[in-house]
């Protein structure tokens, strides 16, 4: 793909880093670049500055034209390759214009999958996807000596950072967003992994037929050569199915999964590997189920890609020392992690609980009996349906311990709890995060129990924070600096 004098035109800078990736990469390769956003230029000022130092630093010949504040057709007209920005849409007015003119028109991950010739494990779902593919890459470094890279939809490590780097194995998660526009004849990835199917981004995709057609792109181009792992207890299965995938097909479930079928599953504590007649048990340290049900699947989903992987290079596992490391693997950053430890407090940062699933699946793991579980809860909505969370924090979250962070997510959940006769006099709502956190931090020392502070959204970040990293990062310094004033405190 010849990219240098290119016509191009960036579609969004953005201020989370994708834009600027974007326009590194073709700076690097000597295209000619405009940049159009909504923002105005006092908001891109930092990215402006970080562009110019692209420019010295790769000795880039051309300038720059920057459109701010609004879009120009003009600047669609002039260009010849138009690089979309993660935020903006496929069905966006000026992508359909552009398509009409026939523009090529792309975006990180259309450039990675048409650059890049080494193997893929591309890994895509509505939860857990950050997850397994971490996993994924751990299992992989241990057991294979190979360069394996990690990245993808993640803010340090997106697709275009990666281009570069040598890797004999990719383990890239994927959004929907991104998939939207990989396209046929693009490098295919050896294994495709959909984790779920959750409602989620209905206020970007009309029906949630159109979002998981989306996330079927992602064996679009596989052959039987490659392989499909999808979840064969999640009731969106049979969808991704309707399209015929070519690869050959592997189910991961947590029951027996079927004579015709191959797959993993989990059965009274023993991870089995299903393929053709061969069974491989594994008995793993019965921690691992205090993970919760939803970081079991992500783990099945890892084990069975490195089963593929293995058996598609012929290359032989020791599963007796894979039973013993899978309890040293670690897992990423507020996904239910656990940031304090105390005599009779934890503190649960669930931060990348964007969707009301993502929480009910958090209050189920961390609600117990003899312990005193307070939520924090709300977010912006993406066109979601709250009910059957509120269902959840009804049966286990006492209505004085839950706690509101304001916005429209958070609206609907009281909505949902004003229907079903939660007892909402008591429940607090604060505008701030500091605030909300002082609260719970207030109601543990009415507790003689232990007590659990779960923070975990059920909403996106963005009318609050940068995303759903700049939140987790914001609430685990609050709770540092909290913690460290309350032991001050009470020295004194």
């Amino acid at each position: 793909m010849v990219l240098k004098n290119k016509n191009v035109l960036i579609f969004g800078l953005g201020i989370l880093g994708g834009g600027l990736a974007n326009v590194e990469f073709f700076i690097k390769n000597k295209s000619k670049i405009r940049i159009t956003d909504l923002k105005k230029i006092d908001e891109l000022k930092n990215q402006i500055k970080i562009i110019n130092r692209l420019k010295e630093k790769y000795k880039y010949p051309h300038k720059i034209k920057y459109t701010l504040g609004s879009h120009n057709y003009e600047d669609f007209d002039w260009a010849e390759i138009i690089v979309v920005n993660p935020a903006i849409s496929y069905k966006n007015n000026f992508i359909k214009c552009a398509k009409k003119k026939n523009k090529i028109i792309i975006n990180d991950c259309y450039l990675f999958f048409k650059l890049v010739n080494t193997d893929i494990i591309a890994i895509t779902g509505t939860r857990g996807k950050t997850t397994t593919s971490f996993l994924t890459y751990q299992l992989f470094k241990k057991f294979f000596d190979k360069n394996i890279v990690l990245g993808g939809n993640q803010p340090t490590r997106g697709l275009l950072k990666l281009i570069d780097e040598p890797s004999n194995l990719f383990v890239l998660e994927i959004s929907s967003f991104q998939l939207e526009f990989y396209k046929k004849k693009l490098k295919a990835p050896k294994i495709s992994i959909i984790t779920n199917l959750y409602e989620d981004h209905l206020d970007r995709y009309a029906t949630m037929e159109e979002y998981a057609s989306i996330k079927a792109k992602i064996f679009l181009n596989q052959t039987k050569k490659d392989f499909l792992i999808l979840n064969y207890d999640n009731d969106w299965t049979k969808f991704f199915l309707k399209f015929k995938p070519q690869s050959q097909t592997f189910y991961v479930s947590q029951k027996i999964i079927g004579n015709n079928l191959n797959g993993i599953f989990y059965q009274k504590d023993k991870i089995i590997i299903k393929h053709k007649s061969q069974l491989i048990k594994l008995t793993p340290n019965k921690k691992l189920k205090y993970l919760g049900v939803h970081n079991l699947y992500n783990l099945l989903n890892s084990i069975l890609a490195l089963y593929l992987y293995s058996y598609e290079k012929n290359i032989k596992i020791n599963w007796s020392l894979l039973e013993k490391y899978l309890n040293k693997l670690n897992l990423p950053e507020f996904r239910q992690q656990i940031i304090y430890q105390g005599n009779n407090l934890s503190i649960i940062n669930d931060s990348a609980s964007t969707t009301p699933q993502a929480t009910i699946e958090a209050i189920k793991r961390f609600h117990q009996a003899n312990h005193n579980l307070i939520l924090i809860v709300g977010g912006k909505d993406k066109n979601l349906n709250f009910q059957e969370l509120a269902k959840s924090i009804k049966q286990k979250v006492e209505p004085q311990n839950l706690i509101i962070l304001s916005g429209t997510a958070s609206q609907k959940i009281i909505k949902e709890l004003n229907k079903i006769n939660y007892n909402l006099d008591k429940y607090n709502i604060f505008d701030d995060l500091r605030d909300c956190l002082n609260k719970a931090l207030e109601l543990t020392k009415e507790n003689k129990k232990h007590n659990i502070i779960l923070f975990s959204p059920a909403g996106s970040s963005f009318e609050k924070f940068k995303n759903e990293f700049d939140r987790g990062k914001k609430f685990n310094l609050l709770v540092k600096r909290l913690i460290k004033n309350e032991k001050n405190t009470n020295r004194n």
